[in-house]
Formats: C-alpha cells, structure tokens, sequence
C-alpha cells in the first residue's frame, strides 16, 4: 500500500447513532489523527451538513479524504443501513474533496486492526499471535453487527473484502438457541445474525428467554440488560449477556472459518469494551473453539477485542493516503 507523507486529509466513521471525524497525516509510514470530533447523528438533520460543519472547524482544510459507513456502499452512494441519513461521493466533493470515498465502515476496521498499538487490545483467548500473513476478521456488535476481513498473500500485498456478513442467517448451537430462532421467526420472517448479536438483538435475545423460562420481563432498554448482568451474573440479564457472549463466540468462530482468519479475529463495535470483563469470563471461547473436527484449527487462533476508540479511522486514514497517491 503507497502512502503520501504531506497531505492533509479527512477521515470519518459513521455508524448509525454517532458520526466520527479527524484529520489524519501519515508520519513514519504509520496514520496520526488530530482533530478528532464526535457527534450524535441526530445532531445534524443531512450528512453533508454534518460534514461541513466538521470542515468549517478546520483551521487547515482537508483536501480529500475517506468517511466510513455503517453500510453497503454502492456505486459511491451509501444509504445507512440504522440511520436516516444518505450521501455520496459527489456530494461530498462539493466540499473541495477530492479525491473522497466511501468505504464500509467494518472494511476500514479491518485496514485498522493491524495498526492499534496492542496496549489497546484484549485477549479473550487463543495464543498472543495468529499465523503470519494470513487473512484477519473484523466482526462485533453495536447498533448493527458489521463484519469484514483482510486478505494477504505471501508478498506482504493486503485488501480488504466489505461485507454484509451481519446479515446472513443465525445458526443455533444447542436446544436453547433452538427456541429462540423459533420465537424470533414469529416477528421476523428471516432471523439474521443482528437479529440477536447487537443492541437491539440483546433486548430479543432477553425477550425470548423470559419467554423460554415462562417469566415476565418490562425491560426495554438493552443498555439495562448489561449493567443488570455485571452487577450481578446470576440474574436473568447475567443469563442472557452469557447467551449473547456465547452466540457471538460462535459467529466469530463460523466467520474465522469462512473467510480463513487464521491471523487472527478482532472483535469491534461498542458493546465489547463495555462489557469486557464479562465477555472474558463468558463461554465466547469455549464456543468459538467448538467446532468439531476443526477444533484444534480454531484453537490457534487468537482473538482480542480493539479498544482503540478510533480504530475505524486509522483505517480510514490508511486508504485515504493510498487514494491520495
């Protein structure tokens, strides 16, 4: 990947409740971020005025840059997947950027990973590093549940492959998890993964339990669920946080498997950080590791959790500088 030394750039993340911007320099071949600024979505009724109120606070104006969204971009077009808001490369060049793009925003996590210092990393399992060169995964839960990878050869070349892969079907793992598609499937027609594994799917996931175990619940707030669950893991949100810890080590050991991952899967998304001390001491090992006959495949892989609260704009920041030559 070419990098350029003296250009100043803008780098975004946006996901479906915040917007993330910073102006990103490349210095000794690694990104640097300055600048940084966050927001609710809400905040700004368009994107674009989110943008150029970003810009205007500039003191040196970017001239080009990469914003990460939370969803599938086409054609340099992105409708966000959880927000009301859309935009597109050219609207965004009328902001004097160019070159600009719009990448996912689990693809600039997956340029991203491999440059968090590691003091900004937690293990949750598996040995410190995975097999050299060999492709990385990107998953984890928050407002939605992003998933992508990183691709490597032999030659030290790397690209990143955006997915919907939060989207494809959820695969139960035992009679519990059985039961829980089968009361999903009564709201929805077709129980995806983020159905269950994000903040939305962890108000299901205890809905359908309390239903399981023939008990109320009033909860409605999945923010509730986890402050309930680490004050006190014995309690029926203890319950389904380990469910939800569970099902997110068993998605990430289907997506190691799928994309090849064997250097290892890094869990992103807001609600990890959050809940670390729990998700270690949950089944997401056991889980991601229980995997048949690939059991011992799965048991060299390693898997942390990114802290790095910007970790999708080092991404970001890595593209932008090979876009900007």
């Amino acid at each position: 990947m070419t990098v350029n030394w003296d250009k100043t750039l803008l780098v975004g993340d946006v996901g479906g409740t915040n917007a993330r911007f910073a102006i990103a320099h490349m210095i000794g071949g690694k990104p640097v971020l300055e600048h940084h600024e966050s927001f609710p979505a809400s905040e700004h009724p368009t994107f674009l005025g989110g943008v150029k109120a970003f810009i205007d606070g500039c003191e040196v104006k970017p001239t080009g840059g990469v914003i990460a969204v939370a969803g599938p971009v086409t054609d340099g077009t992105i409708d966000l997947t959880n927000s009301p808001w859309q935009v597109s490369e050219t609207e965004l060049a009328t902001l004097g950027l160019n070159p600009v793009r719009l990448i996912n925003d689990f693809e600039a996590l997956a340029w991203g990973a491999p440059v968090v210092p590691e003091d900004q990393l937690a293990s949750l399992g598996g040995p410190d590093e995975g097999e050299e060169r060999s492709a990385i995964a990107v998953l984890g839960p928050g407002t939605g549940f992003g998933v992508s990878a990183l691709a490597r050869d032999i030659h030290g070349n790397e690209i990143a492959m955006p997915s919907e892969g939060g989207h494809a079907c959820f695969a139960p793992g035992d009679a519990i998890e059985d039961e829980i598609l089968r009361i999903l499937r009564r709201r929805y027609d077709r129980v995806s993964i983020e159905r269950l594994i994000c903040g939305p799917g962890l108000l299901n996931m205890h809905r359908a339990l309390a239903e399981i175990d023939g008990r109320e619940t009033h909860i409605d707030d999945p923010a509730q669920i986890t402050t309930e669950a680490m004050e006190d893991p014995n309690s029926a949100c203890g319950a389904t946080l380990a469910r939800f810890c569970a099902i997110l080590g068993a998605v990430a050991g289907d997506i190691a498997l799928t994309t090849g991952a064997r250097g290892g899967i890094y869990i992103a998304g807001g609600i990890a950080p959050r809940i670390l001390p729990f998700l270690k001491a949950s089944p997401f090992r056991e889980r991601f590791e229980r995997k048949g006959r690939f059991a011992d495949y799965m048991a060299a892989i390693p898997t942390k959790v990114i802290l790095h609260k910007h970790a999708a704009l080092l991404g970001a920041a890595r593209v932008a500088f090979s876009d900007a030559g």
